[in-house]
């Protein structure tokens, strides 16, 4: 291999390249930055290839663009495949498309925005649309009850529903005895330390039971299903199960949801006793409040209203929740990048709905007095 070298011979009209040594990849070296120097942007009017060796395509492109991108006619007279060799480097250079050029920041603000609305637009279509296939497959289970897959749904009922119940019991039972500390703490200074009992009772019975409940459930429950049948969908079972005549909906979709409809009002039920035992056991042993006086003032001054406003959001929550995770699972394409946005997706989704739905929630009863 010989080292890419050049001469160059002065003329009226520009100047006239003698090559020699090899001009390919291997042998260039800094011949770029030498030739750039020496034409002291001359026009380069020919080609002297009677010493050149070996020339492949990166030669062709320095010569190229010592040439301003045109090949002289006369280049290589002699050798007619390297003359081949430039012209198809000079035709694929004037065939690629120029760099896009970079947008203004206002444009790529308004892009992304214009984006998000498209994206916003459709995830809602196809969100109306997984509904309305939902209350189909509910219909059709409701006319002919022999099709419901009770195996399937006792199953997930435990998964979902039992074995959530530790960790669903320990949380409240933290959220309860904070919400104790300090209410009790706050009171105290006020010198009605007695009324912590029926804040802990309102806050856990109409609002942090069934709300923590519901993302837990969302953290656990909704990623699990997105993730379950996503890779059902990645591994076309989803399609193998339709070609078999076995709806999607009837068979995934439909059980998860009822599994999470009937163990949710349970779940909030066991984090109201673990939520109160919490408060109860922070009253006691702060206020030093006796646990019969703590339930006897529940139950007097709190009562079963506030109970049943918790109770009454576990369903909807459990729908939200479970119909989020099925439907980004069945939105899943065909990779794993895929499947881990969906499951992102339908955890942030379904937390982002507990709360505005709470929300609407706290704003109906309020305007009914309850």
């Amino acid at each position: 291999m010989q080292p890419a070298d050049f001469r160059i011979d002065s003329r009226a009209s520009g100047v006239v390249l003698a090559l020699s040594g090899d001009w390919t990849a291997t042998a260039l070296g800094r011949i770029t930055e030498r030739l750039d120097r020496a034409l002291g942007g001359r026009a380069v009017v020919g080609v002297d290839a009677r010493e050149l060796g070996r020339f492949d395509t990166a030669g062709a492109h320095v010569l190229l663009r010592a040439a301003k991108g045109a090949p002289p006619a006369d280049a290589f007279k002699n050798r007619p495949e390297a003359a081949r060799i430039l012209q198809l480097v000079a035709e694929a250079e004037r065939g690629s498309a120029p760099p896009r050029p970079r947008s203004d920041p206002v444009g790529r603000f308004l892009n992304k925005v214009g984006h998000g609305v498209a994206h916003f637009g459709a995830e809602l279509y196809r969100s109306l649309a997984f509904q309305g296939h939902l209350l189909a497959a509910i219909g059709r289970v409701i006319a002919h009850p022999g099709r419901i897959r009770w195996a399937a749904w006792v199953s997930l009922m435990e998964r979902a529903g039992l074995d959530a119940m530790p960790i669903i019991a320990v949380t409240t039972f933290f959220i309860g005895a904070v919400v104790a500390f300090l209410s009790a703490d706050i009171l105290l200074d006020f010198g009605a330390s007695v009324f912590a009992v029926e804040l802990i009772g309102i806050a856990v019975l109409r609002e942090f039971s069934v709300v923590i409940t519901a993302v837990l459930l969302a953290g656990r429950s909704a990623s699990s299903f997105a993730a379950e049948i996503g890779a059902m969908k990645m591994n076309q079972e989803i399609d193998a199960m339709r070609v078999l005549g076995v709806d999607p909906f009837e068979a995934l979709v439909l059980p998860r949801v009822m599994a999470l409809l009937v163990m949710t009002p349970l779940l909030t039920f066991v984090a109201d006793l673990a939520g109160l035992f919490g408060g109860a056991l922070v009253v006691w042993s702060k206020l030093d409040l006796s646990p019969a006086f703590f339930l006897q003032r529940i139950e007097q001054n709190v009562g079963a209203a506030h109970f049943w406003v918790g109770m009454s959001k576990a369903p909807v929550f459990a729908v939200v929740v479970a119909a989020i995770g099925c439907r980004q699972g069945l939105s899943v394409g065909g990779d794993v990048e895929s499947l881990g946005r969906r499951v992102t997706s339908a955890v942030v989704q379904a937390i982002f709905a507990i709360i505005a739905l709470d929300a609407v929630f706290a704003l109906l009863y309020l305007e009914a007095g309850r």
